[in-house]
């Protein structure tokens, strides 16, 4: 008996989803049937829009389009030919034209004469205009020691010892020349002696040494003995 029930009960149940199923489907034809038709609506509507406006929206531009366009005509310019030049060509002469003569109307000038008679100024010639002498030579020999140059005469060497070799020196083999500028007096002595080139271990030294015993015919200017500046040179070599 519970056997049976229990079939009924299923039995029923299947029914019940069967028919669930099956309206769930004729809902679906439903909507699917509503959907093709709203769609070939608003297709066929788009359809007719385009058909009736498009045609409408592109003749307006066209038309504006159509007013706002200019033509432009260029014109090509001509220029006008230039006559041709004469094959004689015309000179043109210089006309001169005379001067005119001064108007002889016109008034000469007036001279005035000066009424009044030339100054004399009175003069005595009892005074007796004397030259005076000439001021006394003014002596042109130099105060202090001038270059030897121009019309300086350089002196002459008279008496010159030669400077000693220091030992240090010699043993070194040191060799050349010193360079001395040094006053000579108007006798002949040299003086102010002052080394330009040295040479080392001593050499410069005994050069200006020895340089101060020399003796000198004393240098001439408009042949009278003057104080010369000179350069003098000293050589030394090893034997």
């Amino acid at each position: 008996m519970a056997r049976k029930q229990e079939l009924e009960k299923q039995a029923h149940r299947t029914d019940v989803e069967t028919d669930e199923f099956a309206a769930f489907a004729r809902e679906d034809a439903e909507d699917r049937k509503v959907l093709r038709v709203s769609l070939w609506g608003a297709v066929g509507i788009h359809v007719l829009l385009l058909l009736i406006n498009f045609p409408a929206l592109t003749a307006q531009p066209r038309e504006v389009e159509a007013k706002d366009k200019k033509i432009f005509v260029i014109q090509t310019p001509r220029f006008k030919q230039q006559p041709p030049p004469p094959e004689n060509p015309v000179l043109l002469r210089e006309k001169r034209v005379p001067m005119p003569d001064p108007d002889p109307d016109d008034p000469e000038p007036v001279r005035i004469e000066d009424p009044r008679p030339p100054l004399e100024l009175p003069y005595d010639t009892s005074i007796d205009f004397v030259i005076p002498d000439a001021p006394p030579p003014i002596d042109d020999q130099p105060v202090g020691p001038i270059p030897v140059g121009g019309d300086v005469v350089a002196p002459v060497k008279i008496y010159a010892p030669q400077p000693q070799y220091t030992e240090i020196a010699r043993r070194a083999r040191i060799e050349g020349i010193v360079i001395v500028q040094a006053i000579i007096d108007k006798e002949g002595n040299v003086t102010n002696v002052k080394v330009l080139k040295s040479l080392p271990m001593g050499l410069g030294e005994e050069a200006a040494k020895a340089i101060k015993n020399w003796r000198f015919k004393p240098a001439t200017l408009n042949g009278k003995p003057v104080d010369v500046y000179y350069n003098l040179t000293v050589n030394f070599r090893l034997q």
